[in-house]
């Protein structure tokens, strides 16, 4: 959803790097660019205008001038400005301390509250709680029986007395869950109510009369994220008309620019609680203000990737696959089979690689992945005998032969799935064994990656002093002239380490590739 805004930040930031002071013009032009993402991202202006403001007067201070790297200084002061219109921290529901908790629904039609009360009752009950969905949306055609799908799927009871299509009275309906909730020990009860086109006043009272008659412990609004700016303006009606604790953003995986979830924040003193960001049931979790700023800087969001990892993933399973990669030849086609499956379980891969650092840069790559690649693979695994997945070795012309035709693919996609495993498992068996990547530079201070032995039982350091030792000529004349040569280069290297021949400015690229370092970190030197 934030990719423009993203792009655009970054591009802006591309163009501080490696300023070692920023003037009142680079200040100026970076809050210029920042208001232009904004205002394309559809924030509304108010909240444009603050925000740009609180970013230059931090700019101006002594945080920037003071920095060892202004332009890093500056993205962190636009994460915290993010973190602070999104919300400041993470708010969480509120629970009654007697009785059934109450969570009343709200919103305009289209908004998806009905999909969105069976992902809530889903997500209670991954917390040990034991919901009842309470269909009073008696307005729109078939909701009831829709909540009453949506309730099957995740398990979760629907109290329906009406059958709704304009026949009954929501009021009512909402009062008698209540009973009924105690009545079947349910501890929280959720009320999916009418949405409305536009501001209805008769609608608007009718919630506001489910409201008085049940007294919910919280009111969520529910907003579309892709209606615009004209999310805050049906906010505030509905602030004004209803009231409500907090706001519940659906379509979250949507390509609109996302305005709403920077703007209503601001404008109405709401929290946004809840994020919505696929068809799944299991799309949907807690809104975390500072792990979006950080997904719209493109800093990835480690911390709910490893969130859903812990949920998605069998741990027993994965210390056994730890293990065998600790043995040689013991992680099988089986081990990556069951292993694929699990990472399947968090979602797609678009969406996976998406949480990853710097993952920005390869959105197009990323949109045009083809999620079947993993169903191309899972097939032919799964054509393999138990003997073939679990010694590859003995997978030979004809037995791949048979492979391809059992999984409906090419021989050479056989060939290819088969050859890139041994490479990956080879991979994967070095650096549990301690013996860093194939093919990458050691690392300083890094166990396993460049301290153990090479090939041939020579330390790197020994090999390296053996290497540059030199022979001493047998002329006393010329091996007190090659002893001063040889002490004016230690003179000139102790004044200059990285090699630059006029001493004026260091050379990073060089002082990166002597400090082992790829090259990219020339930058972070700077």
């Amino acid at each position: 959803m934030f990719a423009t805004l993203s792009d655009r930040l970054a591009d802006t930031f591309k163009n501080l790097r490696g300023k070692g002071r920023l003037s009142e013009a680079d200040i100026d032009a970076t809050a210029r660019e920042i208001r232009i993402a904004l205002l394309e991202a559809d924030v509304a202006l108010p909240v444009v205008k603050e925000f740009v403001g609180a970013v230059k007067e931090r700019a101006r201070s002594e945080e920037v001038s003071g920095a060892l790297n202004p332009a890093q200084q500056i993205i962190k002061i636009v994460h915290d400005e993010l973190v602070t219109i999104l919300g400041g921290e993470t708010r969480r529901l509120r629970y009654a301390k007697s009785g059934p908790t109450v969570i009343m629904l709200a919103g305009l039609q289209g908004a998806g509250k009905t999909t969105l009360a069976a992902k809530l009752a889903l997500w209670l009950k991954d917390q040990d709680k034991t919901p009842l969905l309470v269909a009073a949306d008696l307005q729109r055609p078939n909701a009831v029986q829709q909540l009453q799908v949506n309730g099957e799927r995740v398990g979760v009871p629907v109290f329906a007395p009406e059958p709704g299509n304009g026949t009954g009275n929501p009021v009512d309906v909402a009062r008698a869950s209540i009973e009924e909730a105690r009545r079947r020990l349910h501890d929280v009860v959720i009320i999916d109510t009418a949405g409305r086109l536009g501001v209805d006043e008769t609608l608007m009272q009718q919630a506001a009369d489910i409201r008085d008659a049940v007294q919910p412990d919280e009111v969520l609004f529910v907003v579309d994220a892709m209606i615009g700016q004209d999310a805050v303006t049906t906010a505030q009606a509905f602030l004004d008309g209803v009231g409500y604790d907090g706001v519940v953003l659906t379509k979250l995986d949507g390509d609109a620019r996302g305005g709403a979830a920077l703007s209503i924040r601001s404008i109405t003193g709401k929290p946004v609680m809840f994020a919505s960001s696929g068809e799944k049931m299991t799309d949907f979790d807690l809104f975390h203000p500072d792990r979006m700023a950080s997904r719209i800087l493109d800093m990835g969001d480690m911390l709910t990737l490893i969130e859903q990892a812990e949920k998605a993933f069998d741990s027993e399973q994965a210390m056994r696959a730890a293990e065998k990669l600790g043995t040689k030849g013991g992680f099988t086609l089986e081990d990556f089979l069951q292993q694929m499956m699990q990472i399947r379980k968090l979602g797609s891969m678009t969406k996976i690689m998406g949480m990853l650092p710097g993952m920005g840069q390869f959105r197009d790559q990323l949109e045009n992945f083809d999620e079947r690649e993993i169903d191309r693979i899972q097939a032919i695994i799964q054509s393999m005998t138990p003997a073939e997945r679990e010694n590859p070795k003995i997978i030979d012309g004809s037995r791949r032969a048979r492979i391809a035709k059992g999984s409906g693919r090419q021989v050479s996609d056989v060939n290819q799935l088969v050859d890139r495993f041994f490479e990956a498992r080879k991979m994967m068996e070095q650096m549990a064994r301690g013996g860093g990547v194939p093919g990458m530079p050691g690392m300083p201070g890094m166990p396993g990656l460049g301290g153990g032995k090479r090939s041939g039982g020579r330390q790197p350091a020994q090999a390296k002093a053996k290497k540059g030792k030199k022979r001493v000529s047998g002329n006393p004349a010329k091996a007190a002239q090659q002893k001063a040569a040889e002490k004016a280069a230690a003179s000139e290297k102790a004044a200059n380490p990285f090699g630059n021949p006029d001493g004026a400015d260091i050379d990073y690229e060089k002082a990166a590739e002597q400090l082992n370092l790829p090259k990219d970190f020339s930058q972070f030197l700077k």
